[in-house]
């Protein structure tokens, strides 16, 4: 096909002429054309041409240049494209994959001239990948790797011998080797290892969308199928060979340029080639596609609204795609294997279909039976690819009356009591748009980005996973992971009650407003049109609108403290309530992000639901009296010590220094290790020991010292330096002037601190930091690249609870490098205290909360100190307060 050249060539003769250096003549060239084409993009030029003419003008110069090297032409060679050059489908920074072909006769003739052409080409600025190879070559190579053999496919002649490149492409072609029944097993093996290597990268927020689950890969892989069975050079040949519809012939095309408008975007943006879509790119990108913050949803969040739902609709092509090509080219000569199962459904080669075309119109529940019938048979291959066509075909059946069917709501409950089978299926019914369909509400939330770092999934994946989690809760196989979660799973009579709870507990996300209530009206008023009791579907609103309160009060609040326990206990108020919220917490956390997840939140967790049990258990209308407490954790800890009598007096001299608020926050087995340590401890340093056993899933260390009223600032200074995480502190001043203080760590990435030489030199820099009473020289950390595209405003907040004899602080702040040690400092330099801490970082913010008096250990009520307080923290973590 002739094409209209895009390069001025007489100019471009002219400029090399006159030229001491011709690679800065093509490389100036080559940046003032892309600019062309840039600006034909913007202007409304398709992105199906865009890449086009960029193809185009790498061939226009490449071409120029190899007739400098290669002025006679020879016809011993042959200069190809191949990959997404030789498709045509370049983008800005995309490699130019070449392949240049030998002639058997004399390979070696052209070695350097070739060496100089290649040199030249990364000179001018390309990023070359090659390969110079004789067809002899080609084929062994082929032949043992089919992602040489598909690279082979995708070539085109650019310049020299076209005898050459027949002879290329005939020897490599499907009647020689990888004939198209063994090429397809074996690309699809190679997207069913791609897949699992990206998992569920599709619906991350920062997704690769080359790579992963509906990205162009599995586009390209429908294409590599097309070309190589039927010989076909575009996807429109599938609508010829009857694979496609118009309707997904055009959802694909769509699907496909919107990838292509990105990922040229990306290389544009980033001046690189890049295929993820990064945090610090996508506020670019949707200002760039047009896309205006409104008051429910971020430019970013509608963007990525759009690529998710696209990617989700690439995902069910390819699934019914490969499928059809499974039957045309691996079962072609095999006779149907049918299995009745009912009046409406058939198996087909273990594969479940519609005994007819006409099934869903006769019988419209079926829509929802068919993901009963698979749950309740395991043993099902999955949904034949004309049956997933005419689920979409029959959506529109899916309408109010549909829902208030009771045969239809029959279904849906079934589905959630099923004893197996029911992420994949609840999964398979969103991948096909049944459940947006049967739930509007979740049609809404379907794609739906949250813009932080807590959240790495959208929130219908979210929601997905933590149904999932649930299920595995209640697994046997899966017990030993929380033997607790599982022991609770069996004592539930109604778990579908739970399940329902986790499908509905984020959908009123982007609303505005309360999520949790929201979804709370709406989870009660689909379980009572759902036939449910209402004491059931009280249970499912009440765990929705409370879902975040026992990891709140866990991570944020102190729950040695007994009045907490109580006020916890309180708003649970029974023990089937707290046993259904511990259990959705959990899944909750674990389906939110991987990495939140560690053995300090599973404990911390667990001693939020014992304690809280053993409140109700006690009565709300009893709570712990705090003198009944203390005396319990003394009794016990004696029992535990049984102290030698010469130890005795002792002992009573030390527990009676500790004071009331010690044991209030301190479990026995605490008590009894920090006794123990301070009576054998007979030097001047200060008592640095640190637990032998990670037991709250993080590193405990307890410090015992003169109060010089700068520890926590001190600890702080030198846990940032160390690239420690303290997640809670417990400060105490005794009677006789000494701290206790206790600190809990975990490393950067979450988990406790196990190596011996890393506790020791933890113990070395404390000990020099409190000997010396000086605080370590903070050091530089760089900000994390996500981080940096955050900006969560300064928030501080105070408190009295001069019950507790406390001053309280809450700062909810961006997450940043020595973040504890500024606010130690800030606690020092005012001469304040620090008691307890709460820590807490949530994604890209953090909500620490923290207990402080003055010198005099007295709530702090001077309007002064604590605007100086603020003042510091305001100065030091950025931002104003607000």
């Amino acid at each position: 096909m002739h094409r209209t050249p895009l390069l001025d060539h007489i100019t471009l003769q002219d400029e090399l002429k006159k030229a001491d250096h011709p690679a800065r003549v093509y490389a100036d060239t080559l940046k003032r054309y892309d600019d062309v084409i840039h600006r034909r993009f913007t202007t409304g030029t398709s992105i199906q041409e865009v890449v086009q003419l960029r193809s185009q003008l790498v061939d226009e110069i490449l071409l120029h240049i190899w007739s400098t090297h290669f002025p006679s032409n020879p016809n011993t060679l042959s200069l190809i494209a191949v990959g997404g050059y030789g498709r045509g489908e370049m983008m800005p920074k995309s490699d130019v994959d070449l392949l240049i072909l030998l002639h058997e006769s004399d390979p070696e003739q052209h070695n350097n001239a070739l060496e100089q052409f290649l040199t030249f080409l990364w000179d001018i600025g390309l990023d070359i990948g090659h390969s110079v190879r004789t067809v002899a070559e080609c084929v062994k190579q082929a032949r043992k790797d089919v992602t040489i053999a598909t690279n082979l496919m995708e070539t085109r002649l650019l310049c020299g011998s076209a005898a050459l490149f027949e002879q290329m492409q005939q020897a490599t072609g499907p009647e020689k080797i990888w004939p198209s029944k063994a090429f397809f097993q074996a690309k699809l093996e190679e997207q069913r290892q791609r897949h699992q290597r990206f998992q569920d990268g599709s619906y991350k927020l920062e997704p690769n969308i080359k790579e992963s689950r509906g990205g162009l890969r599995d586009i390209q892989m429908i294409g590599w199928v097309v070309k190589r069975h039927f010989g076909a050079d575009s996807l429109q040949e599938l609508l010829h060979h009857h694979f496609l519809t118009e309707e997904e012939y055009q959802l694909l095309i769509d699907g496909q340029s919107l990838l292509w408008k990105i990922r040229y975007l990306l290389h544009h943006l980033s001046g690189r080639r890049e295929d993820r879509l990064l945090f610090d790119r996508q506020r670019e990108l949707a200002h760039a596609f047009g896309y205006l913050d409104d008051r429910n949803n971020l430019a970013i969040e509608q963007l990525m609204q759009r690529y998710y739902r696209t990617v989700l609709g690439l995902q069910r092509l390819n699934e019914m795609l490969l499928q059809l090509f499974k039957e045309h080219i691996l079962h072609a000569d095999e006779a149907a294997e049918i299995t009745p199962l009912t009046p409406y459904f058939q198996l087909n080669r273990g594969y479940l279909e519609t005994v007819d075309e006409t099934v869903f119109d006769r019988y419209p529940s079926g829509l929802l039976e068919l993901f009963v019938m698979l749950s309740a048979h395991p043993e099902i291959k999955g949904v034949r690819a004309n049956t997933i066509r005419q689920l979409r075909a029959h959506q529109h059946l899916i309408n109010a009356d549909f829902r208030a069917d009771a045969t239809n709501q029959g279904l849906f409950l079934a589905l959630f009591r099923e004893p197996q089978g029911l992420t994949h299926q609840i999964r398979r019914m969103h991948r096909y748009r049944i459940l947006d369909a049967y739930l509007p509400a979740f049609e809404k939330i379907s794609g739906r980005m949250q813009y932080d770092l807590f959240h790495i999934y959208t929130v219908d994946q979210h929601t997905l996973m933590v149904i999932r989690n649930l299920r595995r809760l209640s697994l046997a196989k899966h017990q030993h992971e929380l033997p607790l979660c599982y022991e609770l799973t069996q004592q539930i009579d109604k778990i579908e009650l739970l399940l329902l709870a986790g499908l509905f507990h984020d959908i009123a996300k982007g609303r505005g407003g309360d999520h949790a209530q929201l979804g709370a009206e709406d989870a009660e008023r689909f379980c009572l049109q759902h036939q449910l009791k209402k004491v059931d579907a009280k249970l499912v609103s009440w765990l929705v609108k409370n879902h975040l309160i026992m990891s709140m009060t866990a991570q944020r609040k102190d729950i040695s403290d007994p009045d907490v326990i109580h006020d916890f206990a309180t708003q649970v108020s029974s023990t089937k309530h707290l046993t259904h919220l511990y259990l959705l917490t959990v899944a909750d956390i674990r389906g939110t992000n991987p990495k939140l997840w560690n053995g300090w939140k599973d404990n911390l967790l667990k001693e939020l639901y014992y304690k809280t049990l053993n409140a109700l258990r006690r009565g709300l209308d009893n709570p712990l009296d705090r003198a009944e407490h203390i005396q319990a954790v003394q009794e016990e800890a004696q029992e535990l010590m049984q102290p030698q009598q010469n130890q005795q007096t002792a002992l009573q001299t030390l527990w009676r220094d500790f004071g009331d608020n010690y044991f209030l926050r301190h479990s026995a087995k605490e008590v009894v290790w920090h006794s123990k340590a301070i009576l054998a401890h007979h030097e001047t340093s200060p008592l640095i020991t640190f637990h032998p056993q990670a037991q709250q899933g993080s590193t405990e260390f307890f410090i015992y010292t003169r109060d010089s009223g700068n520890l926590f600032a001190q600890v702080t200074s030198v846990m940032d330096n160390l690239n420690l995480n303290i997640v809670n502190a417990r400060v105490i001043t005794a009677d006789n002037g000494m701290t206790l203080d206790t600190f809990l760590l975990l490393e950067e990435n979450g988990e406790a601190i196990t190596e011996i030489s890393r506790i020791e030199q933890i113990h070395r820099n404390l000990e020099k930091s409190i000997s010396s009473n000086t605080l370590a020289t903070p050091m530089r950390h760089s900000q994390s690249r996500k981080l940096k595209e955050f900006n969560v405003p300064l928030r501080i907040s105070y408190s009295n609870g001069l019950e507790h004899h406390f001053t309280s602080v809450s700062i909810s702040a961006s997450d940043q490098s020595g973040l504890l040690s500024k606010i130690g400092r800030s606690f020092a330099d005012c001469q304040l205290q620090v008691h307890n801490a709460r820590i807490s970082t949530i994604g890209e913010r953090v909500d620490d909360t923290f207990f402080f008096t003055d010198q005099h250990n007295q709530p702090v009520t001077d309007s002064v100190t604590l605007q100086q307080l603020q003042d510091l923290l305001e100065q030091r973590l950025g931002g104003t307060h607000s």
